[in-house]
């Protein structure tokens, strides 16, 4: 058997490493058109910031690892064409030019996404950057070592995360939001607010409501022309969304989804015998909805990767979908979202209803006690867990997300939650955590 991967971050090297495991006989290659395989590319804002010490920290395996597990690594090839009557894929070699055919048996399609870049950021001006992978973060961080002030378009993950890694490297920072709040897809108004209020404590100058019109500048940048007027910047970061890579699955025959990453079955096959799909291009189903939705987060696409790995190989895996769990550091607060926010389960027209908690992350009394805000969401007559929003001043502190997270997998109730046995000592938590403080007030309500 015969296995080809397209792409080497992290569905494709799970998917190869699983395979590997599944069936010791088969042959296994992956292309990857990038210099670099299997790093953790939610790590390069930290690198930026100095919180860690190289882009090379941030890989995981390399190709001679890889090799030496018996996997087969191409770099900088760059996979062109699939016909999957013929079982056959087109690759071109980045170094020579050289294109070539190679057959398959089963095939895996792990392209990833790629930032969105509006009209106006498309150009040749120096100091404006996207951040995806390693070399986009080389480049940035070379940028960052002349710049004096930064613009950072979109107050998403990416947007939020930088905005504290170019402060720590002494650049003044005006951060750009299209929408009425920063992080406006994961939390509700008044969660978005306390991180907004976050960044503007350390310096951080927030306009919200502001649509980029264009770029100013000779050689390198030297401004952001919006709606409502000029913003120098001699760095600007486009962090405005991605968008699945797709063209290959299309090439092949692959279905796509509603959501426009790669439609698949619970064992990650496309609409097309013998092809996968995995990671960040590929669509996944909402455990607490039951919609198809396309939630391009590491782990998911490190899952995915794996479960496509056992079935290529000969075995049966299925992918049990995601809750849309996230978490992400805003200076001194730590925010964690799962499953739906009250606006999701409003725009869903679920009958929902939401309860508001704020207390200590743990013993009051305790020294190191940090204030931690927590609003629980749950569906009306049933009481099932639809969602959790957390927001610490512990960082740390919010990864109480994941008590919920994986009840929301269960389907289970506020009242599960409330009855659930959590550790208690007063350096973690009070004797009542918050979680079930909330859990407790919400079951009342449903």
């Amino acid at each position: 058997m015969r296995i080809v991967i397209v792409g080497g971050v992290a569905a494709g090297m799970s998917a190869a490493s699983r395979a590997r495991r599944f069936n010791p006989d088969a042959q296994i290659v992956v292309f990857e058109r990038g210099e670099q395989i299997s790093y953790g590319a939610c790590g390069l804002p930290y690198v930026i910031g100095g919180e860690v010490e190289s882009f090379e920290r941030l890989i995981a395996r390399t190709p001679e690892q890889m090799r030496g597990r018996g996997i087969g690594v191409r770099l900088r090839h760059d996979v062109t064409g699939v016909d999957s009557g013929a079982a056959t894929v087109t690759v071109t070699d980045r170094a020579t030019g050289q294109s070539c055919t190679e057959p398959y048996d089963r095939l895996l399609i792990a392209t990833g996404v790629s930032p969105v870049r509006p009209d106006w950021a498309v150009t040749p001006l120096g100091g404006v950057h996207v951040l995806r992978d390693i070399p986009d973060g080389e480049a940035l961080d070379a940028s960052v070592r002349d710049a004096k002030r930064a613009c950072i378009v979109g107050g998403g993950y990416i947007g939020l995360e930088l905005a504290e890694a170019l402060r720590s490297r002494g650049l003044s920072v005006v951060l750009l939001e299209k929408g009425p709040e920063v992080a406006g897809r994961m939390l509700d108004p008044d969660y978005q607010r306390r991180v907004r209020a976050e960044l503007e404590r350390h310096g951080v100058d927030v306009r919200c409501g502001v649509t980029v019109q264009g770029l100013t500048g000779k050689e390198r940048v030297s401004g952001v022309q919006t709606d409502q007027g000029l913003v120098r910047a001699d760095l600007v970061v486009v962090a405005v969304g991605v968008k699945p890579n797709v063209g290959l699955a299309k090439a092949a025959g692959a279905q796509l989804g509603k959501t426009g990453a790669v439609a698949v079955n619970a064992r990650q096959e496309t609409s097309v015998s013998g092809v996968y799909s995995a990671g960040d291009n590929t669509e996944s189903v909402h455990r607490v909805t039951r919609r198809r939705v396309h939630i391009p987060l590491g782990l998911t696409a490190n899952r995915m990767g794996r479960i496509a790995g056992v079935n290529m190989a000969g075995g049966d895996a299925r992918f049990p979908g995601v809750v849309g769990t996230g978490i992400f550091k805003a200076f001194d607060l730590g925010v964690a979202r799962t499953g739906l926010t009250q606006t999701d389960a409003d725009t869903l027209g679920l009958n929902a209803v939401s309860v508001d908690v704020s207390s200590t992350d743990h013993a009051g009394y305790h020294r190191t006690s940090r204030p931690i805000h927590v609003r629980l969401t749950a569906e009306k007559g049933s009481g099932r867990l639809l969602g959790a929003q957390l927001i610490g001043e512990n960082h740390l502190s919010v990864k109480r997300v994941d008590v919920v997270a994986a009840l929301l997998g269960q389907r289970a109730t506020a009242q599960d939650l409330f009855d659930a046995d959590l550790a208690y000592a007063p350096p973690f938590s009070g004797v009542w955590d918050v979680l079930l403080v909330a859990a407790d007030r919400l079951h009342k309500l449903v």
